[in-house]
Order: C-alpha cells, then structure tokens, then sequence
C-alpha cells in the first residue's frame, strides 16, 4: 500500500480491511482518508479497473463498506461515510496510473526538495522503473525528468480540455452518458467571445 493511496497508520488499516471488499465487487481503491476534527469524515475514492465508475457504483460500494467496518469497528468514534470517483482531476495514486494517464498534464509533489522543489508541473512521459516520468520546461526547454515514486506525497491530473474530452470519450464507451451530454459539458476557462 503506497503512502498516497493511505497515507497516515489509520487510513493504511482501513484500506487493509476495506480493500478485498472493494476488489472482490470489482473496483480498485484509489484513495482512503479519514478526516478529523468534530465528527470524522472517511472519505473513499473508488474505481473500475478500466475505469468509468458511476453514482449507483459509489452507492453499492458505500453499502458493502459499511457492513464490513459494522464488523471490525475500526474507528472509535462516529463518522460519515463518504464513497466517490476520482473525478476528472483525479489523484494519481498508483505507479500504474503515471502510465494510464501518460501525456496528460499532472501536478506532482515530493517529501523532500527535488535541486531546490518540491513541485513539478508538467506532461506525464509514463514511469521506468519505479520512477515517473514527467516533461517540465527548464529555462523555456521541454526536459524529461525522472522522480521516485517513493519520494511523491501527491500527485493529480490537471484539468485540461484534451482531459475532459478523454474522460468523456471514456464515460461514453462504458455507457455511462450518451451524446446529449457532450453540449452541457463547458470548462471554466471557455470564453465565448475568444472563439471565432
């Protein structure tokens, strides 16, 4: 279990005990936190495979979930349940997923400065080894860099246009939505007046 799927001893519990659950119904876990403060929050990001999880998906997984926390009654006191997608600007959590998401712009972060940082910004090139690849401009040249997976403390998906388009291509394919969704669909960063 990598420290950004569950990060603190507690979340690495629970995703022990939670995992087989949500694999044997065919979804990966992508991400486990449980949130403090007045009344705790457990948060889990669930997927397919092949990705293209839906509500009903999340609903299934939050019921078999909570019967198995019923069962081993890891956290002492009341909580919330709460099951997602990764969504489209989705934390890469996985050494696989820096593959699966190659090409696509990500935010990365390490635990330790990296000659002189700690965030890199940037197009994913894949992994070798145990090392992601990213594209980063260095003094106005594109430069591929190579950083541990060990060493990264988050790492996400920028949302882009190029971004959107594949995940709806994805959701398509899966059956998910069909084309009358595409016109509702608009980023933040379209501006009428700037199209021709």
């Amino acid at each position: 279990m990598t420290d950004l799927v569950a990060k603190t001893a507690i979340d690495r519990r629970l995703a022990e005990i939670i995992t087989p659950t949500i694999e044997g119904m065919g979804f990966e876990l992508v991400r486990i936190r449980l949130m403090g403060g007045q009344h705790k929050t457990l948060q889990i990001m669930a997927d397919r495979p092949e990705g293209g999880i839906v509500v009903e998906d999340c609903a299934k997984i939050s019921t078999a979930v909570s019967a198995v926390l019923d069962v081993e009654d890891p956290i002492e006191d009341a909580y919330t349940l709460e099951v997602s997608s990764p969504g489209i600007d989705r934390p890469l959590t996985r050494l696989k997923d820096f593959d699966v998401w190659s090409g696509y712009e990500a935010k990365l972060e390490t635990t330790e400065l990296i000659d002189g940082r700690r965030r890199f910004k940037g197009t994913l090139a894949g992994t070798e080894g145990d090392e992601v690849l990213i594209e980063i401009e260095d003094q106005g040249e594109p430069v591929t860099i190579g950083l541990q997976f060990d060493w990264l403390s988050d790492a996400k998906l920028v949302l882009t246009d190029e971004l959107i388009t594949e995940m709806l291509r994805q959701r398509k394919s899966a059956g998910a939505i069909d084309e009358t969704d595409f016109d509702e669909i608009e980023t933040e960063d379209t501006d009428p007046s700037e199209e021709e």
